[in-house]
């Protein structure tokens, strides 16, 4: 990247970045220092590199990395040289290890002080490592002198039984569990899901609290880490509502799914079959009823290049692909029985999301049947909701792009369905035809100044009128097979629930609601269903590009 370029990118992140600083050190003189090394960090290396996509990911990642180092340098001078007059002024006179100041022991005690809570971390240190007077420290922490001499008191008494307790870590001190994937249902906001749950310490916090809260200190113990590390983690995901403070205890607050074998083959059963009737249903009747014909229903994808003289129509194959998946997922909705509203149990978040999350944590080898459909790249129902259209699409292994729900893909929706609006009047200019182009949601032919057409690869509906009838046929099939739907899906749900913590069944209950809807497990079975049976054929390589993508008018 050249100096220019960096230079106006890091002149953007610099007051971010203080501010970054300021909120996660112990004073103005360390924020400053943070932020210039953050700074000349990323500067550093955005000179050297010419393949950051982006630029402010990186920066934040240069960032969190800085505070991290911050953080060790940290703890390395709170064990610094007077530790052996720090011990013996913490001590308890009447403690076994008094007069033992061997190693291990002022380690063990240095470590101890890390347990304390953060206020009465702050006070030890400031009196015991910075020579403050009590009077001070209760002016800079604003609390009552009292109330120092009283934490002073008591921290005495916490590191003492800390020094008595063996402490035990869990098997994920050196075996740490990762998400299998984690994602949302909702409205993302200014940050994305990696902000929060990429990093191997903020997924094992949350997965030690998935079940019963703990403390910052036990936390710490079941990772075998300090608890300095853990307090401001926690902290963090507890500011954003991805967990949920209990008195002085965290307790997660998302969906964290653990699946068994057993789990996973009885879902795999539920859905094969439900997938299966379904599917050869809908396949059927769009197919024998002459609807696929129909002028509402519009699309030019072709493999060959465009002609200049007519205008092709994509294969009834490809429309399948599109229209199946959809109609899937988007009728019926009057037959779900919404005892839980999103409402009840969606988190908003401070940054503006309003989601549900959810994550799967895969441990252990398991044995599955030779039948069992496995999520690749699968992205259930996305879609944007423009001024007059909206954008629908979903993402499988037989794609070739990858959708990914953050600020960009919200962005390149939004300019989709600009573009597309605009081009009915005939305004679009060359280079708007060739951003859609890379995107495979348009082809062109010809000279754009002279002999010209393009042609949407995508498929789009003319009119809320096709779409309803698309929508009437699957709502009927789903209220055909809606008895034998619940009868397939009632052992699974019960077995579900029972796997949850008491905390969050109720958000794993209205998720449950949408069984054999919405959810993108279904619309995998059913696309697998018609592969498997031959009726539907797997797309071309220049359909990948665009298949799996509809639009269509709101009103």
């Amino acid at each position: 990247m050249n100096r220019q370029e960096a230079e106006k990118i890091i002149t953007e992140y610099v007051k971010p970045i203080f501010g970054f600083a300021l909120k996660r050190t112990k004073n103005l003189h360390d924020a400053e220092d943070l932020s210039q090394e953050i700074v000349l960090k990323a500067f550093r290396t955005m000179l050297l590199k010419d393949d950051i996509s982006d630029a402010g990911k990186y920066i934040w990642t240069v960032a969190h990395n800085t505070l991290a180092n911050y953080y060790r340098d940290c703890a390395k001078s709170m064990i610094g040289v007077s530790i052996d007059e720090v011990a013996e002024l913490i001590e308890d006179p009447d403690s076994s290890a008094q007069g033992d100041e061997t190693a291990e022991s002022i380690n063990r005690m240095q470590s101890e002080i890390a347990y304390l809570s953060k206020l009465q971390r702050k006070i030890v240190i400031a009196y015991y490592f910075e020579n403050k007077k009590q009077q001070t420290i209760a002016k800079e922490l604003g609390i009552p002198l009292g109330t120092v001499k009283w934490h002073l008191f008591e921290a005495k008494k916490e590191l003492k039984r800390g020094m008595d307790t063996m402490r035990k870590a869990s098997e994920l001190k050196f075996n740490p569990i990762k998400f299998e994937n984690y994602g949302i249902s909702g409205a993302i906001g200014t940050k994305t899901l990696d902000t929060f749950l990429r990093s191997a310490i903020a997924q094992n916090i949350c997965y030690c609290v998935r079940n019963e809260a703990m403390t910052v200190g036990e936390v710490a113990d079941c990772l075998g880490v300090s608890p300095v590390y853990v307090e401001s983690e926690a902290e963090f995901l507890e500011e954003y509502g991805y967990l949920r403070k209990v008195g002085d205890k965290y307790i997660v607050n998302f969906i964290i799914h653990e699946p068994t074998a057993e789990l996973l083959t009885m879902q795999n059963a539920m859905y094969r079959k439900a997938g299966a009737l379904f599917a050869n249903a809908l396949y059927d009747e769009l197919t024998s009823s002459g609807i696929l014909d129909d002028a509402g229903i519009i699309c030019s994808q072709t493999d060959e290049p465009i002609s200049l003289t007519e205008s092709r129509r994509a294969d009834k194959n490809y429309l399948l692909w599109t229209l199946i998946p959809y109609i899937a997922a988007q009728s019926g909705e009057s037959l779900i029985e919404e005892k839980i509203t999103f409402d009840e149990v969606a988190t908003l978040r401070p940054d503006g999301a309003h989601n549900i999350c959810n994550a799967t944590v895969i441990t252990g080898d398991m044995v599955l049947p030779d039948d069992y459909v496995y999520v690749e790249n699968l992205c259930g129902s996305s879609w944007y909701r423009g001024d007059t259209h909206t954008l629908w699409q979903i993402d499988t292994r037989w794609s070739g792009r990858r959708v990914k729900v953050d600020k960009s893909y919200y962005a390149e929706c939004s300019r989709v369905l600009h573009l597309y609006a605009k081009e009915d009047d005939g305004m679009l200019d060359k280079e708007d035809y060739t951003w859609l182009a890379e995107r495979g949601f348009v082809k062109t032919n010809g000279d754009f100044d002279g002999h010209f057409k393009s042609a949407w690869q995508v498929v789009t509906l003319e009119n809320s009128e096709i779409k309803n009838k698309l929508l009437a046929i699957g709502t009927e099939i789903k209220k055909k097979y809606k008895e034998e739907f619940e009868k397939i899906k009632a052992p699974y749900v019960e077995a579900m629930l029972a796997s949850y913590p008491e905390h969050m069944k109720k958000q794993k209950a209205y998720e449950l609601q949408s069984v054999f809807h919405s959810d993108g497990w279904f619309l995998l079975h059913c696309i697998n269903a018609l592969l498997e049976n031959g009726k539907l054929k797997p797309p071309t390589e220049n359909q990948k590009r665009s298949v799996t993508t509809l639009i269509f008018p709101n009103k």
